[in-house]
């Protein structure tokens, strides 16, 4: 072992001892807050990978699929490979359902261990309620099985339909999961163990955020341990003994750090309405002018109808007139004064919301002011629809 190897792991002992029921903390002001390296970034190669099958789901109470070509063919692949030559029309369709069954396998799971599967209906089954999944081969991209899954299936939807055909659902009833409902047979080769060094990514790019961890690493570990690649990556030094190595990254993950400011943008969901600013929006002079045009239009129905006509004996008769339906409209303008209001240079997010609050502002009117906002050069922030 070199000497600067020597060096490194004797720092790393002392530091795992001093470190021992605690964390450490790398924050460049005193009293700003800071966040631990594992909640900003992951270890390369360490990593969950996606599983998929293709099973039948038994048991439902004539909510299955009924006569579908794919599930009829799984069913009779089933019953043959028990030994059973079976007509398709012997088995009951409407209490099976053809589904695909998912699950994620994280890092380092070992044969024996359960995963949870998630369920959904492939054909036209109106519900899995109540339902088995029969045993189902989870394969990988590479098309090697790694997990089994079977169990009964927790199914939170509900659907009924009627003899008229009327049905109603709550949540969703074709989708469902088994807790813990497969087994891995096959673990997922990584190369944690194997790797000369240890990549560390930024779950979010900053240069920043990536040199502000670089020196918190070399602060903590020691000169020369971390070097940052690019805006995601950094690359760490650590031991090649397996069990040094996990103490090593034990400790890595603990330390703290102060993240970078995040750029200035306005997230707007276009479904659902919402509005959210980030810090460091900033708005040049400008003045706004919000008003609104209420236009109301009544409409009524005068009946006109021919008065009776009087005879000898006190006796009446229907006049000889016709009865006239005379339509009547009235249109009432609303026009409130408009509001206008002024940002001063550099005004900063709590006024701007302040400004916008005050004048009454709707989502969509705020959306349309922040649009006007940044074509006439005034917003300096990323405007983001999602």
């Amino acid at each position: 072992m070199s000497r600067t190897a020597k060096l490194l792991l004797h720092s790393f002992m002392t530091l795992s001892v001093l470190m021992a029921g605690q964390s450490v903390s790398f924050a460049q002001k005193s009293g700003e807050t800071s966040e631990r390296l594992k909640d900003l970034a992951s270890i390369g190669g360490v990593r969950s990978n996606q599983l998929v099958g293709y099973g039948l789901v038994v048991g439902l109470n004539g909510t299955g699929d009924g006569n579908v070509g794919a599930t009829n063919q799984t069913m009779q692949s089933l019953v043959a490979r028990f030994g059973l030559t079976v007509d398709a029309n012997a088995l009951n369709p409407k209490n099976v359902a053809a589904v695909m069954v998912t699950a994620e396998i994280p890092p380092f799971s070992k044969p024996g261990q359960k995963i949870d599967v998630t369920v959904a209906s492939l054909g036209k089954a109106a519900s899995l309620r109540g339902g088995s999944l029969l045993m189902t081969q989870l394969v990988g991209a590479d098309n090697e099985t790694y997990a089994l899954a079977q169990g009964n299936l927790a199914v939170g939807g509900l659907g009924i339909t009627g003899n008229d055909g009327s049905k109603l659902s709550v949540n969703i009833p074709t989708v469902g999961r088994i807790p813990g409902g497969a087994s891995v047979e096959k673990t997922v080769a990584n190369s944690f163990d194997t790797m000369p060094s240890m990549l560390v990514n930024l779950n979010t790019p900053d240069f920043s955020t990536a040199m502000r961890m670089t020196k918190a690493i070399n602060t903590v570990m020691g000169p020369g341990t971390a070097s940052a690649m690019d805006a995601t990556t950094i690359n760490v030094t650590a031991p090649r003994e397996p069990d040094k190595r996990v103490s090593f990254m034990a400790a890595l993950e603990e330390i703290r750090i102060e993240t970078g400011t995040p750029p200035a943008r306005i997230i707007v969901n276009s479904r659902s309405g919402t509005i959210v600013i980030g810090e460091g929006v900033r708005v040049s002079p400008a003045a706004v002018s919000h008003g609104s045009l209420t236009v109301r239009i009544k409409e009524n129905q005068n009946v006109s109808q021919p008065g009776p006509t009087v005879v000898g004996n006190n006796q009446t008769a229907v006049g000889g007139g016709q009865t006239t339906v005379t339509p009547d409209s009235q249109l009432s303008i609303d026009q409130p004064p408009a509001h206008t209001f002024l940002f001063a240079p550099g005004v900063q997010l709590s006024s701007i919301v302040d400004a916008i609050n005050a004048v009454g502002a709707t989502p969509s009117d705020l959306v349309a002011i922040l649009e006007a906002l940044k074509q006439a050069g005034a917003l300096h922030a990323d405007l983001i629809v999602i």
